[in-house]
């Protein structure tokens, strides 16, 4: 599958409540974020397949906290993302929008995707216009494109309900069955030791897949066969007996919400090092069995060049 192009979202409510404060300098989410779903271009180029390995990158951050000194360097904050992502099938031709009752139709397969983020450059770049390298330097996806009509037995209503009602034009037609029920894992490697960080659900998503390609295509943009689209990082509300989040969908909600993922260190407080190694697990359950895989989405941390 050539990717013509990429675009990733921003739909989980829980992550977006878990990020809010530091990048956008709110503790409140934008009263759009519920309107609409949010949205931005990404790189194609960076898409990469498992095991691909990532190189730490290199960009600007303040040294010392937001809009202290900026320096050049290595990432201190190397992130990973949960997320999934899904192929365009049948085109939306230029100049057309789509219509949410045939957005399956246009809906191939999904895969697992994990979308590597540096979030001190990202702190540098959030403003005035928002991310560029500290998100486009590394993009991993598994290798086996799950079909959506393998799927379909385990479509199922969305985790949340939408408040307020969306757009006419963004109401899913269907019955209690616009989102899709994927279990999700996140693990690492460190040190030849696996360790699982937490785990999610694809229909914890705000806005489906289905009403995230509808908006994509309504403004006539057009949408060409192997575009792929990013869910958006995926995260829950799922905590353990002693209280604590266990379905965070990145290291940067662990940050934010002080939550001991992994070993804070001199160097990297709680983010990737070099030679971590990220693995994402997705799969189906009927009768509390797996009878459906998406494979491993993986990949290894090398250092700065």
């Amino acid at each position: 599958m050539k990717i013509p192009g990429y675009s990733d979202f921003y739909t989980s409510l829980e992550h977006c409540q878990n990020c809010s404060g530091e990048m956008t300098k709110s503790s409140n989410i934008p009263k759009n974020w519920r309107y609409a779903p949010s949205v931005y271009n990404s790189r194609v180029s960076s898409v990469i397949p498992t095991p691909t390995s990532v190189r730490r990158p290199k960009g600007v951050y303040f040294k010392d906290g937001i809009d202290s000194e900026p320096v050049y360097g290595p990432s201190r904050k190397l992130d990973f993302e949960l997320e999934m992502g899904y192929f365009v099938s049948q085109p939306v031709p230029f100049g057309k929008t789509l219509n949410i009752s045939n957005a399956k139709e246009h809906i191939f397969g999904f895969v697992l995707l994990n979308d590597w983020s540096a979030r001190d450059h990202q702190l540098f770049e959030m403003r005035p216009l928002g991310p560029f390298h500290s998100k486009g330097w590394g993009t991993s996806i598994s290798n086996w494109i799950v079909p959506l009509e393998a799927l379909d037995p385990f479509s199922c209503a969305p985790n949340t309900k939408q408040d307020p009602p969306p757009f006419d034009h963004l109401r899913w037609p269907g019955n209690n069955d616009g989102a899709l029920d994927i279990k999700l894992r996140i693990k690492l490697v460190r040190d030849g030791k696996e360790k699982q960080l937490g785990t999610s659900n694809l229909k914890y998503l705000y806005w489906t897949p289905y009403q995230q390609l509808t908006h994509h295509a309504g403004s006539g943009c057009g949408m060409e066969t192997g575009d792929l689209i990013g869910t958006g990082t995926i995260s829950g509300s799922g905590t353990d007996s002693e209280g604590r989040k266990t379905e965070l969908g990145c290291l940067y909600e662990a940050e934010r919400t002080k939550t001991d993922v992994l070993p804070k260190s001199a160097n990297y407080d709680g983010y990737l090092e070099d030679g971590d190694e990220i693995i994402l697990e997705g799969w189906c359950e009927k009768n509390g069995k797996a009878v459906l895989g998406f494979g491993q989405c993986r990949g290894q941390i090398t250092p700065a060049q």
